[in-house]
This record gives structure tokens, sequence and C-alpha cells, in this order.
């Protein structure tokens, strides 16, 4: 029905309604603007080609509260779809106007205009340059505590579109403190208003060591953790679980501060859960695979090789592998803490199962296994690996028998 509006000519009328002199007239054209260009790109120029988006912005500079709040819905409105549309409303002066609304004391308003910043800056960094320039930090993380609920997960999401495009935007909002704003507003948020504030983190950690660490030092493992632990909705868990493979994935450093966290372990249950959706396996997989490439800290791992299932497994097996031939002191409690009997055991079990290996990527990632667990033996005496081989009593039997 929405076209066939369009096609009788109603934006003109509309649009020239924007200009009478009675506020609640204005009101009334903003709705229907808005509720028009909310659909498609196509219906959208319509409403730019008509004219609307100047007199959108005069109406955020009108005295009255709801036609501010009802001009700044229907310039996000506009400016979702597409980047040519959202520059349009960049075009008209928009930011400059809708910027300082996001210190109004009104709740309302400020739900629609964090919304429209980040409707503007999803689309490219030249757009999130802009709402930079207008100075929209540190403002914007005062929202973050607001009251209003919706106020609060508006303007992480706004937070998040700028923070995913560069390193240098990530950096900014480090600067300005806004990673501890973030860090606090995912400890306080449930459920699917926590994910912006996650995705957020996830992005920023993802640039650098130096932006990760900055998310360590906040204590942000920790809310994180939580989610993952707690929240009941898998793509809420997911976002939490690639998050901290970002913070996670730089350096030794990093990766031990998930394991004194004991992320690994839950991210293993989340994997093994048969409840977890496929994303959510996937999301939790590729985060310990990428941590545990950069753990050397072997006191965290050792456990985890009874509990890993076979897919994660080998990456520990592979830091072992990596760590104990140039460190005698980890060599010595990986046999005190029986490390080297399960490899002993996992070694019996893989040469069990290469009878059933075809051609192709099991076949290889049994090779990868087999040669990760020949090279922790060569760190040993023989007499040691043989002494924790599981049929080790067997053989001193049969060394009695044969005398």
């Amino acid at each position: 029905m929405t076209p066939a509006v369009v096609e009788a000519g109603s934006l003109d009328a509309l649009v020239g309604c924007l200009s009478e002199f009675e506020p609640s007239v204005k009101e009334a054209a903003a709705w229907a603007l808005g509720y028009i260009a909310q659909h498609t790109p196509e219906l959208a120029q319509s409403v730019v080609d008509a004219g609307a988006v100047p007199q959108l912005v005069l109406c955020l500079q009108e005295p009255e509260l709801s036609l501010k709040r009802i001009a700044a819905s229907t310039l996000s409105e506009i400016a979702k779809h597409s980047p040519e549309l959202a520059q349009l409303v960049v075009d008209a002066g928009a930011v400059p106007y809708l910027a300082p609304l996001i210190q109004h004391p009104d709740g309302k308003l400020k739900r629609q205009v964090c919304s429209a910043l980040s409707q503007i800056a999803k689309h490219s960094v030249d757009l999130a340059d802009v709402l930079v320039e207008a100075e929209i930090f540190p403002k914007i993380f005062l929202c973050l505590k607001d009251a209003d609920l919706v106020v609060r997960r508006n303007a992480a999401t706004a937070v998040r579109e700028i923070a995913k495009h560069t390193p240098e935007l990530a950096q900014l909002i480090v600067n300005a403190g806004g990673h501890s704003a973030l860090i606090q507003y995912i400890s306080t948020a449930r459920g699917a208003a926590r994910l912006p504030g996650i995705m957020t983190l996830g992005y920023i950690a993802a640039f650098s060591e130096t932006l990760a660490s900055a998310v360590i030092v906040k204590q942000g493992v920790l809310p994180l953790k939580d989610a993952l632990l707690t929240e009941q909705e898998d793509h809420v868990k997911a976002a939490a679980a690639w998050s901290l493979g970002q913070v996670g994935r730089h350096s030794p450093d990093h990766a031990k501060a998930l394991a004194q966290s004991d992320v690994f372990r839950l991210l293993i249950d989340v994997f093994r859960s048969p409840e977890s959706s496929p994303d959510l396996k996937t999301k939790a997989q590729r985060a310990l695979k990428a941590v545990l490439q950069k753990t050397t800290y072997l006191t965290a791992l050792e456990p985890l090789l009874r509990d890993a299932p076979q897919p994660i497994l080998k990456y520990i097996v592979q830091q072992f592998a990596k760590v104990l031939p140039n460190n005698p002191a980890a060599r010595k409690s990986f046999v005190q803490s029986r490390g080297l009997a399960r490899i002993q055991e996992l070694k019996l079990g893989e040469a069990g199962a290469s009878a059933g290996y075809a051609n192709g990527a099991a076949a290889e990632q049994h090779a990868k296994m087999q040669e990760y667990i020949a090279t922790i033996n060569s760190c040993y005496p023989q007499e040691i690996v043989q002494f924790y081989s599981p049929n080790y009593a067997d053989t001193l039997i049969q060394k009695l028998d044969e005398q």
C-alpha cells in the first residue's frame, strides 16, 4: 500500500506540511514520511527527492519536544538504507543538530537521536568520522548509564557502528574512556541489550594487541565470560565467544588472561553442549583455536587434556608440542600432573583408530596429532615414556615370563 500512497502524489503535500505553523501538523507529516521511508531504499529516496530532509533538519531545531523526536526518528529511517542516503542526511546538516541532543534530559528523544547517529555511522568510515568531528565523544558514553534501557542500548549500538571501521576510530573510543563505559554497561545489562556492547569490545580488541590489552586491564574479560555462562539466547553467547577470541588471540599474555579466568573450559562446555546452535559451536571452536595457538600458560591447558573433545584436543596437544621442548620446568610439571600419561593414552587411541581414517582431512589431522605426540615424547627419556604408557605393566610381566 505504501507505494500506492507515494504514486498518488502524497509526498509533496506531506513535505509542504513540514513548513506549516502548527506543530501538530508538522508532527503528523513527519510521522507519515517516516513510515514511508522505513520500508525500502527506493521509498526513502522518494522522500529525499521530495525535499523532506532539509525540512526535517529544521524540525530538529523547533522547541516542541515531540516534533524533535519524530524528526530524528524519520531521519534515522532514511539514513539506515544505504551510504548514499545517509550521506544526504549528513549533507543537509543534520549531524550538528543531532549530536548535542544526546545530552537532552528527555529519554525518548535520546532514543531516536542515538538511533539516527548509529544509522549514519554504520555505512562507512567517512560517515563515522562525521560523528567524531561533531564531538559526540565522550558525551555519548554517559548515555550508557542512562535510566532509560532503550537509550543505553541505542547508545551502545552507535558506539559499535563507529568502532567497527578502523583501528584509529577504536583508539579514539578507548582514549575517551569508552571501553571502560562499555564494560560497565555489559556488566549491568542483560539479554539482547548486551549484544551491541559485547560486539563493540570485540571490534576494539580485534584491531591490535594494545587495544585488546586495554580491554583486559579494565576487566573486560569477566562480563564477556558472564554473558557466555549465563545468557539464554545463543546469538548473545556466540557474540561473547567471538569477542573473547578477539581479546585473547594476540599474544601469550592475552591468552593467559583468558586462561586465568577459566574461559577455555566454558568455551569447551558451549562447544560440547547439544543445546548449542551450530553458529555458537562454530564461534566457540574458532575462539578456542585462535587463543589456544597463543597459549604458553600450560598449567591452564593440562586439565583440558582429559576434558576436551577431539576437534579441540588437537590444538591443546599442539601447544604442548611447541612449548615443552624449550621449557625444562614445564616438562617436569607435565609429568607430575599426569599430562605425559594422558599423551600416551592419546597415542594408543590414535594408533587404534588409524585404520579407520580415510584419505583426506581426517587422515591429515591424524598425521598431525601423531606428529605432536612424537614431539612431546622426544622431550623425555624413553624409560619415562614407557613408564607412563598404558600397557607398561603388561610389558614388565611379559619380560618376567621371558626369563
